[in-house]
């Protein structure tokens, strides 16, 4: 059995997170988007937390259903908290994702966190003084069963590996705690084979999450677990992240963003329009040339930085049925694979020549999710001649090429997201689905 789960999300209690951030909205969003289990967000907010306590009732061990909803979506307690602080002469803003196994071990938590000056009030990402071992330190005093997760590791500004103030190493940062971390966050700017180039990541689970702010961004990355029986526990997600050859649960595969759709791809600067590849800026700097300032080095770069091998490692490509491309380690058999999407609605509004938001994107994304599934359906199951059938052969062509990678993505950079051109001409995008194929089973 097969679940799929995003894990890392923000409530409405969230700067910028839309209204509808709430449990039920959320859940019903799950179903339609096609995904089993999802975090809850936010825990450290006592707001929040008081919604988490009346409306969540226990599923399974550590797992959660709203009380009264017969939706089939299940919730993870989640929480990021941002620590901001001083080491090495230099200033670090690091983003990480706790999971919780229980709301006692939460409000134990939370209790901990307000001792130690924790402003949770503020917003339901809090910004923490301490340091990153600190708040291990503190959340594994409370239960050794947490889960602690470096979230989008290569964001520039606040990550563990980010340019602006990150560090080089798993163990600079998380100190003598650094065994202990299982599992790494991708982020929208990196996917797992730049990830796989990492030395320091090699016996790491890489997984991925939406961080998402709105019901329409969940999933537009997310994790599959395999599972052995039918309900999944806090334990088998630990199990899985651990790679346990004990457990019942292993990752099976990730779907991921196009990384250079990400706002942090490319080094550039946003205010004077300057955006540069890996190459480039190896030739150029990081020196703005218009304005003089320091540009803001993408992670494509500093992925490379960090890489020890010189050349970049290429995944090979094998497909599904239909079509879709998995990307897999070339190498190593331990490493899951994954496959890269464009969220529905991306592909509609391009379809249909109008904005995202627009009320023909909303109309279309209901009527193909009624008639033909979830939109993980719709992405990577459904026929093509079904989709043709329910929203056309343009809307069928178009899937059929984010399926197959073969699309165009003019990357993002400092804060810019990248943008998805699905039959753009245009030469400065960049191709996506580039590897070895090989035609073989991906599901």
């Amino acid at each position: 059995m097969q679940v799929v789960a995003d894990l890392h999300l923000h409530s409405k209690y969230s700067r910028a997170v839309s209204k509808d951030m709430v449990l039920p909205i959320m859940a019903e969003w799950g179903q339609k988007k096609g995904i089993d289990l999802l975090g809850t967000a936010d825990w450290t907010h006592p707001l929040w937390f008081k919604e988490l306590e009346t409306q969540l009732e226990e599923d399974e061990e550590g797992i959660f259903k709203v009380k009264g909803d017969e939706s089939k979506t299940r919730f993870v307690l989640s929480c990021e908290i941002a620590n901001i602080y001083s080491q090495g002469g230099q200033g670090r803003r690091i983003h990480t994702v706790f999971l919780a196994p229980s709301l006692e071990a939460v409000n134990k938590i939370n209790a901990g966190l307000k001792r130690r000056g924790g402003n949770l009030m503020s917003d339901g990402r809090p910004i923490l003084g301490l340091t990153v071992p600190e708040m291990c330190e503190i959340v594994w005093g409370v239960d050794e069963r947490v889960i602690v997760v470096p979230a989008h590791i290569w964001t520039p500004w606040f990550s563990m590996f980010g340019s602006k103030s990150g560090f080089d190493s798993v163990e600079e940062c998380f100190g003598k705690y650094a065994d202990r971390i299982t599992a790494i966050e991708t982020g929208l700017s990196s996917n797992p084979v730049m990830n796989w180039q990492i030395k320091d990541l090699e016996k790491r689970s890489i997984v991925s999450f939406s961080d998402a702010h709105s019901p329409k961004k969940m999933g537009r990355e997310v994790t599959v677990f395999e599972l052995e029986g039918e309900k999944i526990s806090f334990k088998d997600i630990g199990d899985a992240f651990k790679r346990d050859e004990k457990g019942k649960c292993r990752i099976a595969y990730t779907v991921e963003f196009h990384p250079e759709e990400g706002k942090y791809h490319y080094t550039g600067h946003r205010n004077c329009g300057v955006r540069q590849s890996p190459e480039e800026t190896r030739k150029k700097g990081t020196t703005c040339h218009v304005c003089g300032k320091a540009l803001t080095v993408g992670v494509m770069h500093r992925v490379e930085e960090l890489a020890e091998a010189k050349e970049d490692l290429k995944a090979k490509e094998k497909r599904s049925e239909v079509e879709v491309v998995g990307y897999y380690h070339p190498e190593d058999k331990t490493r899951p694979p994954y496959v890269m999407l464009v969220p529905l609605h991306e592909i509609i509004a391009e379809v249909s020549g109008v904005g995202v938001n627009s009320k023909r994107v909303t109309e279309l994304y209901e009527q193909m999710i009624a008639s033909l599934g979830t939109e993980l359906d719709v992405l990577l199951k459904t026929k093509l001649e079904e989709i043709s059938r329910v929203a056309g052969e343009r809307m069928a062509e178009a899937v059929g090429k984010v399926r197959s990678g073969k699309i165009v993505v003019e990357p993002g950079y400092d804060g810019v997201f990248g943008e998805v051109k699905i039959w753009s001409k245009k030469s400065e995008g960049v191709q996506a689905g580039k590897g070895v194929t090989e035609q073989q089973t991906l599901f």
